[in-house]
C-alpha cells in the first residue's frame, strides 16, 4: 500500500481530532530532527570535501616524486637510461607514510629501471587537467595491497634519436587512508559538538518563546470562577494574540448569555409570580364561598365566577410556563438540533387546523392560501412552533367577527443573481402594531398597550420566540401593517430549497 506524504498524514491526524501531545516537544522535534540530519548531511559533504583536497595534495606530492625521477631519464649510448641515486631508492623502499614503487619504461616500451611488474596504464585513463604535464593518475592492486599511480609521458632525445619515455611512481594508501580517517574523525567530531551546542540552544529559545503562553495558561488557571474579563493580548506574541482575541470574544458572548439568562430568570420569576399570587387568591375565594354554604345558601354564580377565573388563570399560567420552556431550548439547544428539508405549506396546513376551534370560537375567519408546497430547511418542530405562535398571537388579538389570513407563497426575485424566497404570512385584523413598537416587541415579556387592553392574559413571549427561531434558520422576519390598513402582517422570508 503507498504510503502518505507527511504533511498529508499530520493534516488528516489534525482533522480527526486526535491529541497533538506537547507544543515543546513538537517544536524541538521539528528543529532538531531536521537539524541533525542537515549536519550529517553537511559532514559527508565536507568529508568528501577533504578527501578530495586530500587526494589532490597526495596525488601533487605523487606527482613530484614523479617528476623528480623523470628529470634522471636521458639516452646514453643510443639507450634509455635512468640514473636513480642510491638516496632515492633507499626511500622509495623504506618510506614511513607507506611503500613507494616506481618504473621506467624506455622508447621501445623496454623495461628501463624499476619494478617490472608495476600494473600498466588502462586504456580509459584520461589525462589529467590539473598540472601541464602528461600525467594520467589511476588506482591498481600490487601485491594484493591498493596504490595509486601517476603515470608521466617524458619526452627523451639526443642527436642520435629521440622519443617519449614513461615514469610511472606508485605508492600504496596508507597514507591517504590515515589522513582520511583523521579527517572522518575530526568532522564527526566537530559536528557533533554543534549539534550538542546547537541543541542546546534550540531547547534554551523553545523554553523562552514559549514562556508567554505558561503564562497566559497561569493567568487562566489562577483566575476566579466569576472573572470573565478579557485576557491581555500582550501577554503573549503577536502571532498569537488572535487566539487571545478569540478568547476574549467567547468569554464576552459568556457574558452577555449569563446576563441574558441572569435576566430571563428575573423575567420569568416576575411573570410566574403574579398568575400564580392571582391563582392563590382566587382559590381562597373559592375556598371562603364554600365556607359559606354552611351557614347559608351557596351563592352558584359567584362560585362560577370563581372558577371560571381560576379556569382562565390556570391556562395563562400554563401558556406562559411552555413558552418560557419553548425559548429556553431554543436558546439552548437549537443549534444542535438536525435540520432537513420540511414543506412549509404542510406546517401551515396542520396549525390550521389546531387552531380552527379557537377561530370558531370567537367566529374569527381563519383562512389558510398556500398554493406552493415551498420547502424549506429547518426542524419541523420549530417551524411548527414558530406557526402557531404567529396564528396564536393573530387569533388572541382580533376582535370578534375579524379574520385572520395565514399564507405561504414563493416569492421570485426581482433581480437576476438572487435565489428564490419562500414566504410564511399571517394577516389579521386586529389593532396592529404602531411603528414605533414594532422593534421593542420582540423583547421578551413586552406587551403593546391596546394589546394589554384587549387581551390581558398574554405572555409576551410569541414575537421573542418567533424572531429565535426564525434566527436560527436564517430567516428574515419584517412587521407591517395589514391590507385593511389597521391590521398587523407578520412575514417570514426563507430561502428556498430546490
Amino acid at each position: 500500500m503507498r504510503r502518505l506524504p507527511l504533511l498529508e498524514r499530520l493534516r488528516r491526524r489534525w482533522a480527526q481530532g486526535r491529541p497533538l501531545g506537547s507544543l515543546r516537544s513538537q517544536l524541538l522535534r521539528w528543529l532538531l530532527i531536521p537539524l541533525v540530519m542537515l549536519v550529517l548531511l553537511d559532514a559527508v559533504f565536507v568529508y568528501r570535501n577533504a578527501l578530495d583536497a586530500a587526494d589532490m595534495a597526495y596525488d601533487r606530492s605523487l606527482l613530484a616524486s614523479t617528476r623528480a625521477l623523470a628529470e634522471r631519464v636521458s639516452i646514453v649510448g643510443g639507450k634509455v637510461v635512468a640514473e636513480v641515486p642510491y638516496v632515492a631508492l633507499d626511500s622509495f623502499e623504506t618510506d614511513t607514510l607507506g611503500r613507494i614503487y616506481y618504473k621506467v619504461t624506455g622508447i621501445n616500451g623496454e623495461l628501463v629501471s624499476g619494478y617490472g611488474d608495476l600494473p600498466p596504464v588502462p586504456k580509459n585513463v584520461p589525462r589529467s587537467q590539473n598540472y601541464p604535464a602528461l600525467v594520467r593518475f589511476y588506482h591498481a592492486d600490487y601485491h594484493g595491497k591498493p596504490i595509486r599511480i601517476a603515470a608521466l609521458l617524458q619526452p627523451v632525445y639526443d642527436d642520435s634519436m629521440r622519443g617519449i619515455a614513461l615514469i610511472q611512481v606508485a605508492e600504496t594508501l596508507d597514507a591517504r587512508r590515515g589522513l582520511s580517517n583523521q579527517i572522518l574523525f575530526d568532522t564527526l567530531s566537530w559536528q557533533a559538538a554543534m549539534i550538542l551546542v546547537m541543541g542546546a540552544l534550540v531547547w534554551f529559545a523553545v523554553r523562552l518563546v514559549l514562556q508567554p503562553l505558561m503564562r497566559l495558561k497561569t493567568e487562566v488557571e489562577t483566575r476566579a470562577l466569576s472573572d470573565l474579563s478579557d485576557v491581555d493580548p500582550a501577554l503573549v506574541h503577536k502571532e498569537m494574540r488572535p487566539l487571545v482575541s478569540a478568547m476574549n470574544g467567547s468569554m464576552s458572548r459568556l457574558q452577555q448569555l449569563i446576563a441574558s439568562q441572569r435576566r430571563f430568570i428575573a423575567d420569568a420569576s416576575h411573570q410566574l409570580r403574579t398568575p400564580l399570587t392571582v391563582l392563590k387568591t382566587q382559590a381562597e375565594l373559592a375556598l371562603r364561598e364554600c365556607d359559606r354554604q354552611a351557614v347559608g345558601p351557596p351563592d352558584m354564580a359567584a362560585l362560577r365566577d370563581i372558577v371560571r377565573s381560576i379556569a382562565v388563570t390556570t391556562d395563562s399560567t400554563v401558556l406562559l410556563a411552555n413558552r418560557l420552556l419553548t425559548l429556553a431550548r431554543i436558546e439552548h439547544g437549537g443549534d444542535t438540533l438536525a435540520m432537513d428539508t420540511v414543506p412549509l405549506r404542510d406546517v401551515a396546513q396542520q396549525v390550521g387546523l389546531e387552531m380552527a376551534m379557537t377561530a370558531v370560537g370567537k367566529n374569527i375567519d381563519l383562512s389558510l392560501e398556500a398554493p406552493d408546497e415551498a420547502p424549506v430547511h429547518g426542524q419541523a418542530l420549530l417551524l411548527h412552533e414558530l406557526v402557531a405562535n404567529l396564528v396564536d398571537n393573530a387569533l388572541r388579538y382580533t376582535p370578534q367577527d375579524g379574520s385572520v389570513i395565514l399564507r405561504v407563497r414563493v416569492r421570485v426575485p426581482e433581480r437576476d443573481g438572487d435565489g428564490n424566497e419562500t414566504v410564511l404570512e399571517v394577516e389579521d385584523s386586529g389593532a396592529g402594531i404602531p411603528p414605533a413598537e414594532r422593534e421593542r416587541v420582540f423583547t421578551p415579556f413586552y406587551r403593546v398597550g391596546a394589546a394589554l387592553e384587549s387581551n390581558p392574559g398574554g405572555a409576551g413571549l410569541g414575537l421573542a420566540i418567533v424572531r429565535d427561531i426564525a434566527a436560527l434558520h436564517g430567516a428574515r422576519l419584517e412587521l407591517a401593517t395589514a391590507a385593511n390598513g389597521h391590521g398587523l402582517k407578520v412575514s417570514v422570508h426563507f430561502s428556498c430549497v430546490t
